[in-house]
């Protein structure tokens, strides 16, 4: 086998190095920066240039290499690059070849382009391990721009009736998705902590934002009434979002689409946002790649390999550590 699941995570014998590992080791490459994937204690890392910035804001002071998409690099026996995965910027799949077979780990991805992130390219090979985060067939994502129309209309809504709009994203990806997309003629936008240090990394790498206000003890609100507020899924929960006095609260997640997390959550809305595959995307992702095997490392993994199965492809669950899109993580979050 060209890549291995073992204790430590997903690893290759010919290069002896692991992909995004969740056990310490000396050598691993990493497809983005989401603190499931990217972990800290590793002796050395290699991922995108676009990647970089944000892991050594997450990580610190780490020994860190760096390449560019379609890039080769010689790793003992094994070539091995890394090519676009959609997710966030700066994400990657690795391929793998060693003699002539070709493995793809995918990391998270998806097929839609955000506008924002480097777009999803299929990479051929023999075999594929994928994410299933959102491996079910109830789960298909409205057109972006659909999805950006509702956040204004809710956001002008409430700025009308004297509200602030304070929406819960991730601090990597989903909350620039939203800042580079949504009409800023509505107010201002504020931000937490850790999704404003996310956007400064972001664009000192050149990526354009809407201007925002990052939130301090400091802040007044007064001076800001009707803005959008973007908050970490964590900071929703917490006493953070008391500052803010009247306001409508709502999450931008893939789980939104589910009755049964919205109540959860106790939002007053839910925007159906991933920057996951929903189930379109996985299996025209899997259809492009050619593979014939496939293993499916988290989300809906036992569902979506008996599904691909029955497609005749020869399909297996890999437990692995690695949390996909969930509103209870930590999100992955930079103290504030």
């Amino acid at each position: 086998m060209v890549l291995q699941f073992q204790p430590e995570g997903i690893y290759c014998p010919a290069g002896d190095f692991y992909i995004d590992p969740w056990r310490p080791v000396s050598r691993a490459l990493i497809t983005h920066g989401h603190s499931d994937h990217a972990r800290w204690g590793h002796g050395s890392y290699l991922a995108t240039g676009a990647a970089a910035p944000v892991m050594r804001l997450r990580l610190g002071d780490i020994s860190l290499d760096t390449v560019d998409y379609g890039e080769t690099r010689q790793i003992g026996d094994a070539r091995v690059s890394f090519h676009p995965a959609g997710h966030v910027p700066g994400s990657a799949q690795i391929r793998v070849e060693v003699d002539g077979e070709v493995w793809v780990a995918s990391g998270d991805y998806k097929t839609t382009d955000d506008g924002f992130s480097e777009p999803f390219e299929p990479v051929a090979c023999h075999a594929f391990i994928t994410e299933s985060t959102f491996g079910l067939p109830v789960f298909k994502w409205d057109a972006q721009d659909d999805v950006i129309a509702q956040i204004n209309a809710w956001w002008a809504g409430n700025k009308a009736a004297g509200r602030f709009s304070i929406l819960g994203a991730y601090a990597l990806g989903k909350a620039q998705r939203i800042l580079a997309n949504v009409d800023t003629s509505i107010g201002p936008i504020l931000t937490h902590g850790a999704i404003e240090n996310t956007n400064e990394v972001l664009r000192a790498q050149g990526l354009s934002l809407s201007d925002t206000i990052r939130v301090t003890p400091d802040t007044d609100t007064k001076a800001n009434a009707g803005a959008l507020v973007l908050a970490t899924p964590s900071g929703m929960n917490s006493t953070w979002v008391r500052r803010f006095g009247q306001a409508s609260t709502a999450f931008a997640s893939g789980w939104m689409s589910m009755r049964g997390h919205r109540r959860r959550r106790s939002a007053d809305r839910g925007f159906v946002m991933s920057d996951h595959a929903d189930w379109d995307g996985l299996n025209a992702a899997i259809k492009a790649t050619g593979a014939e095997r496939v293993f499916v490392t988290h989300g809906y993994t036992s569902q979506f390999a008996r599904w691909l199965n029955d497609q005749g492809y020869d399909a297996g669950v890999v437990e692995t550590e690695y949390e996909g899109e969930s509103l209870d993580a930590a999100d992955a979050e930079v103290v504030e």
